[in-house]
């Protein structure tokens, strides 16, 4: 009898711990799934929420203003706004090969990939400040009109995103794991993704 009421009892605990257990896979709705931390991916759909509004808030605004927000956009380089977008691609396919690295536990070949990454973000970031700089020499500034006004407002918000980008990628390198390198990568995929959208509906679409 006592062992007949201590079985019962244990089975009890097993069921205890399994609930439990599943319970806690689920309470990041399914984002556990996904590569690298789940607490990246609640930042990342956040962050692309913040910037559809931003490019909704752009395109309600030219609607209202096509004549002159179509004027404003002649004074953006279009030249500069491609090759940036040809570098972050070109980053988000080095993130690529540091995933892979790190998956065959190549660490040193994993850092140098992400150098390379940072690389090519410090890359887009000098693009960027050239063409900031072109255009406050020319006399257009944050209020010069809507357009400029939405322009540096957006394209800043998402270079910020780059130089943070840069310090998660260097926080990475320093520890090196799946989980990290995956969670890191991620939140470069995500600015790269962004700036994809941001590049045509700026600089391109009239």
């Amino acid at each position: 009898m006592a062992q007949h009421d201590i079985s019962p009892a244990n089975e009890s605990d097993q069921n205890s711990v399994s609930v439990t257990s599943s319970a806690g896979a689920d309470a990041w709705g399914g984002l556990e799934a996904l590569p690298g931390h789940p607490l990246m991916w609640v930042l990342i759909l956040s962050e692309l929420v913040v910037f559809g509004a931003f490019l909704l808030t752009f395109s309600a605004a030219r609607i209202g203003d096509a004549a002159e927000f179509a004027n404003d956009q002649l004074h953006l380089d279009r030249v500069m706004g491609g090759i940036n977008t040809l570098v972050l691609l070109t980053s988000g396919l080095f993130a690529v090969f540091v995933v892979r690295a790190i998956k065959k536990d190549a660490v040193l070949q994993c850092r140098v990939w992400l150098a390379g990454t940072a690389a090519l973000g410090i890359v887009f970031l000098i693009v960027k400040l050239i063409e900031y700089g072109t255009k406050i020499d020319a006399g257009i500034g944050l209020e010069t009109s809507t357009f400029f006004t939405l322009y540096y407002l957006i394209t800043g918000f998402h270079a910020l995103h780059v130089v943070m980008g840069l310090g998660v990628l260097g926080i990475v390198a320093i520890w090196p794991n799946l989980t990290n390198i995956e969670t890191g990568t991620a939140f470069w995929h995500m600015i790269d993704m962004v700036w994809v959208l941001v590049f045509p509906v700026i600089y391109l679409l009239r």
